[in-house]
């Protein structure tokens, strides 16, 4: 007698269903949607900075021609009088204001009301510090030192900039 024939029949092994997964499979279930959810709001941060960033580099021809001007302006060192410089930025924010908002009538304010204006499209600027914007130009002896120049010249670069 063959010793291989008192061995038992094969069992046949059962069919393997897909249901119930294995517990790692549960885990995996759960971490793949949020892994997705992640990765797409990564992406979305990083095309949001990204276009911030081309948007401070690429200005309009606007703004960039609005720069140039500024840059061009003679600025009123050692004691010069401050009033035609005032007016001429007085003029350049105005006009800029004529271009991007012509429904706004800012051509129409003065004073505080233009500050004010200016400062609501713009508060990173912080032109409603520099009341002589608007008053310096009517005064007869109108003189800024160096330090108020620079800072106001500044500003006024800001607004151009990033003005909504």
């Amino acid at each position: 007698m063959n010793p291989l024939d008192q061995l038992e029949p094969l069992i046949a092994p059962a069919p393997i269903g897909w249901w119930p997964p294995a517990p790692g499979w549960w885990l995996l279930a759960l971490l793949v949607p949020l892994l997705l959810w992640g990765l797409r709001r990564l992406l979305q941060r990083l095309r949001r900075t990204r276009t911030a960033r081309v948007s401070e580099h690429a200005l309009d021809p606007l703004r960039a021609a609005a720069l140039a001007e500024l840059g061009q302006l003679v600025k009123p060192y050692d004691g010069a009088p401050a009033g035609p410089w005032l007016q001429q930025l007085n003029g350049l924010l105005k006009r800029l204001c004529r271009q991007h908002y012509p429904h706004s009538h800012s051509h129409t304010l003065s004073s505080r009301g233009w500050l004010a204006f200016l400062d609501n499209r713009c508060p990173a600027a912080g032109l409603t510090r520099w009341m002589i914007l608007v008053e310096g130009a009517y005064r007869p002896h109108c003189t800024l030192d160096d330090k108020a120049i620079e800072g106001l010249n500044q500003a006024v670069a800001i607004w151009i900039r990033k003005h909504v």
